[in-house]
């Protein structure tokens, strides 16, 4: 049986700084070397060498849509959301009910938000 890990997710953005910024205030993510290449691409650590790559790309049509998202779990979810709010960041729950948490069937309790581009991130309780 073949097995795989998590590596990283790459997001197309229109200004590769504003949305290193929003990252990294957001989550406190590090810069990592790039690696790849010398291009303008910048990479951020997520943890557990799990990377955000953001890829410059100032023309593209970027589409987005809720169901197409990454998630992050905390054991911090509550602080998480006050930090939210402090930021006057607007968040939802799946079903769009402005500044409201949900709490999935299964007991998992999430938020949804935006980051500059539109790209839609979950942030639930699920840490493990």
């Amino acid at each position: 049986m073949r097995t795989f890990l998590f590596n990283h997710i790459a997001l197309s953005v229109k200004d590769v700084d504003e949305s290193f910024e929003f990252y990294q205030k957001i989550f406190q993510f590090k810069e990592i070397k790039n690696t790849a290449s010398d291009s303008k691409t910048r990479w951020l650590s997520i943890g557990e060498g799990k990377q955000l790559h953001l890829i410059p790309r100032p023309k593209a049509e970027i589409i987005i849509n809720k169901a197409v998202h990454f998630a992050l779990s905390t054991p911090d979810f509550n602080s998480f959301v006050l930090f939210l709010k402090e930021l006057r960041i607007p968040y939802s729950d799946w079903l769009d009910t402005p500044n409201k948490d949900y709490i999935r069937k299964d007991g998992i309790k999430q938020v949804y938000f935006q980051d500059p581009n539109g790209y839609w991130i979950e942030i639930n309780d699920d840490y493990k």
